[in-house]
């Protein structure tokens, strides 16, 4: 069952960077839902690795001002990870770091 929980995460994860892609000016998925799928999975990947590295109190889930610019630089230098499916500027991560706290906010994507 935990599985399951894992994949629901990511398909939500993908859907909201899709989302963000229509509303984020420099912020850009390609490869459609796949490409989002793959861009979900690179950015928790990161998440991971800087909260692994930095400690929980770096997590964007503490909702604080750390946690966010942590996010804002998870989504930048996934564009460097997978330059074919994600495409950002500076402000583009901000706005998407921003947007997807928003959205997580409201439709929480931690398993819990």
């Amino acid at each position: 069952m935990q599985w399951l929980g894992v994949i629901v995460r990511f398909i939500v994860s993908a859907l909201v960077l899709i989302v963000v892609s229509w509303l984020s000016p420099g912020f850009v998925v390609r490869g459609g839902f796949v490409g989002a799928l793959i861009a979900a999975v690179v950015i928790a990947v990161l998440g991971y690795i800087v909260e692994a590295l930095l400690g929980d109190r770096i997590s964007p889930h503490s909702r604080g001002l750390v946690g966010f610019i942590t996010a804002a630089v998870v989504i930048y230098v996934a564009q460097f990870i997978i330059p074919n499916l994600l495409s950002v500027n500076l402000l583009g991560a901000l706005i998407a770091a921003f947007v997807i706290g928003l959205i997580d906010a409201v439709v929480p994507t931690v398993l819990r």
